[in-house]
C-alpha cells in the first residue's frame, strides 16, 4: 500500500513556483504540447479565452461556481480577478489559471501538465468543458 501511495504522489509532481500574473500575463507555455493558454501566440498552445457579457465580477463569480462544482478541481490560490487551481485525473495533477480581463470582457485561461510531455489533449478538452459550463451558466439565471 505504501508503494502505491508513493507512486501516486510521484505522479502528482510538485507545485510549480513560476505561475501567477506578471505584467498582466499568465506564464508562457513550455515547448511541450501538454499546455494550453489563451495568451499563447502559437496555434499549438492557443485556446480562446472565456468570453462574457455583463458585469465582470459577476462573470468571475460564475466561473468560481463552475469550478466548485467540478469533482476534479480544487482552488489553491485566489486573489481578486485571479484563480489558480489543481485539476486532477486518476494519476496526474495539472495546474490551471484564470485571469479576469475587465476591458476585453474575457477570462484568460492556462492549463498545463506538471509531468510528462504529451497529455493526449486533456488540458485542452478540460478547458473546453469548463468553457461550455461557463457559457451555460450565463444563459441560465
Amino acid at each position: 500500500m505504501c508503494a502505491l501511495s508513493g507512486l501516486l504522489a510521484a505522479c502528482a509532481g510538485e507545485r510549480p513556483n513560476n505561475l501567477g500574473v506578471r505584467d498582466g500575463r499568465l506564464s508562457a507555455c513550455p515547448a511541450s504540447p501538454n499546455c494550453v493558454s489563451s495568451q499563447a501566440s502559437d496555434e499549438r498552445h492557443r485556446i480562446a479565452p472565456l468570453a462574457f457579457t455583463g458585469d465582470p465580477d459577476a462573470a468571475f463569480a460564475r466561473l468560481k461556481t463552475v469550478l466548485a462544482q467540478r469533482k476534479d478541481t480544487s482552488v489553491v490560490e485566489e486573489r481578486p480577478g485571479y484563480l489558480r487551481v489543481e485539476l486532477r485525473t486518476t494519476l496526474f495533477v495539472d495546474d490551471g489559471e484564470f485571469l479576469l480581463d475587465r476591458e476585453e470582457r474575457v477570462v484568460h485561461v492556462r492549463s498545463a501538465s506538471r509531468l510528462g510531455y504529451s497529455d493526449l489533449g486533456k488540458n485542452r478538452s478540460r478547458m473546453e468543458d469548463i468553457r461550455r459550463a461557463f457559457s451555460q451558466s450565463e444563459a441560465t439565471p
